[in-house]
């Protein structure tokens, strides 16, 4: 009992450390997409949007998914107490870092004038894809550093790097955009990633262990392993990234710049909102289920613990979302973006399916297993960019959230299927319950907001938020005993 009790504390502690950092990331978020959004209005947020795309398109293509796969080559020196395997591993990831985001930088600088056409039917843009070029570079030495503090267990730096980055990326990057407008853009991504590198190599350099000299031969000829399993993860990141540069091309070409603005500021508002449990999910249960993946019942409870507070986590926060949708989008950015809140209200809902889905997901990266991993891959993502462009194409902002979400259906009715079939994995009956009473207190919200009665409305709404967080309270606490924790915490202070 007290084992399974502390599975879910680890989960929650995770969760709660990288949501903390992930609600911090959001006040910045929150600032520097207001000031975009004051300052160049949609049509900004379209070209940020289209640059940002790009670039992450670009660095999953080149980056040869260094930053997944060495955590996991880190991860296991680090569990069997294995140094000199540890200062190779770094060694290697060093010097293969450098050759990918090299790779990347000039890739995107020969290319840069075709990009200008293609995402904005001029060259106009040239000069900001050179900019995105330096910032390739530096986002993969940065996640080179991140990856260092992750796969040897240095949370709290890792959350440090992130978050003092963030601040101080910021801090300067508001200026830029007070004074150069759109033509700030560009120069404002990459000193961003500059900030998280600075940030990230001086707390890498504070670690005892670190990374042995090697040639660019002994990397690549010790690090085939890392970049096999990371070009196989990369595929899906890719797949994604060119899913959504696609999408946006096809917004573009269809709606115009501006609905790209308004597509991109839904998909960071969905990201962000819920972005604490799928922070989490990456930064610590990926690293823990690598560990066991040759267990398929530790897996089971491991994927449960994760899958469980995932759903109570999500469950208020969409409830919350739901009602305030309007004025957290005029908070975000303004109100000139409130086309906005239709697509992200239909969106959000699919967002409970993608917790429990990603949770499945893991099970592949963890087991390495590229052949269905890659499988899965190509047909998740061909499947969102047809629901996508079909959903854009008849009904607008709106049709894309409502294909997000029937998309994010049935992506976890074919997950459990696959999981189930491949790894006889699956979940008690219990879960499906809570998950669907969960569901069902989401769905009346959505409802909820259709009517017409203010009163009515209104006393339904202040129900449904006080059932959905007293629910998820009380199981968690359930499951955690975190109020007996709080307790002795308290009672121990006070002696």
């Amino acid at each position: 009992m007290n084992e399974n009790r502390n599975a879910y504390r680890q989960v929650f502690k995770a969760t709660s450390l990288f949501g903390g950092v992930q609600v911090f990331q959001i006040l910045i978020a929150v600032i520097r997409s207001k000031v975009i959004a004051v300052l160049l209005g949609p049509y900004g947020m379209g070209i940020s949007g289209l640059l940002f795309t790009t670039l992450n398109f670009i660095s999953e293509l080149t980056g040869a998914g260094l930053d997944r796969s060495a955590v996991k080559d880190v991860s296991a020196a680090f569990g069997k107490k294995d140094e000199q395997k540890i200062i190779r591993v770094l060694g290697v990831l060093r010097r293969l870092v450098w050759f990918t985001g090299l790779l990347g930088a000039i890739l995107t600088i020969v290319l840069a004038p075709f990009l200008s056409q293609w995402a904005f039917d001029s060259d106009e843009f040239t000069l900001a894809f050179i900019w995105i070029a330096f910032a390739i570079l530096i986002k993969q030495l940065a996640y080179g550093n991140l990856v260092v503090l992750q796969g040897l267990r240095k949370l709290k730096s890792l959350a440090k790097a992130n978050l003092m980055g963030s601040a101080v990326g910021l801090s300067i990057v508001v200026p830029l955009y007070y004074f150069f407008r759109i033509d700030a853009i560009a120069p404002a991504i990459a000193i961003s990633f500059l900030m998280t590198f600075l940030f990230s190599h001086y707390f890498a350099k504070r670690v005892r262990l670190q990374p042995e000299k090697v040639t660019t031969k002994e990397a690549f000829s010790q690090g085939k392993e890392m970049i096999r399993l990371g070009v196989m993860m990369s595929i899906s990141s890719l797949l994604v990234a060119l899913g959504m540069f696609l999408v946006q091309l096809f917004v573009s070409n269809t709606g115009g710049v501006d609905e790209v603005g308004f597509y991109h500021a839904g998909i960071v508002i969905i990201n962000s909102y819920v972005g604490m449990i799928f922070s989490a999910m990456s930064t610590d249960y990926y690293p823990r289920l690598a560990a066991i993946a040759d267990d398929i019942v530790k897996i089971r409870e491991t994927v449960l613990h994760q899958a469980y507070i995932a759903v109570l986590l999500i469950t208020p926060i969409i409830v919350l979302f739901l009602i305030f949708a309007e004025i957290v989008i005029q908070l975000l950015y303004s109100t000139a973006f409130l086309p906005v809140a239709s697509f992200v209200a239909w969106a959000i809902l699919g967002t409970l399916f993608k917790g429990v889905s990603m949770c499945m997901g893991y099970i592949f990266v963890a087991k390495g297993d590229s052949k269905i991993f890659i499988k899965t891959a190509v047909l998740f993502n061909a499947l969102l960019l047809t629901f996508n462009i079909l959903g854009y194409y008849y009904g607008g902002l709106v049709g894309l959230g409502i294909s997000f979400l029937s998309y994010y259906v049935l992506h976890f009715f074919l997950m459990n299927i696959i999981t189930k079939a491949v790894y006889k994995f699956y979940f008690p009956a219990s879960f499906y319950g809570l998950f669907l009473i969960c569901l069902l207190l989401c769905f009346a919200t959505f409802m909820s907001t259709f009517l017409e009665n203010d009163m009515l409305k209104y006393f339904i709404f202040s129900l449904l938020v006080i059932v959905s967080s007293s629910l998820s309270f009380y199981l968690l606490n359930k499951k955690m005993d975190f109020l007996s924790a709080i307790r002795n915490f308290l009672k121990s202070k006070g002696q």
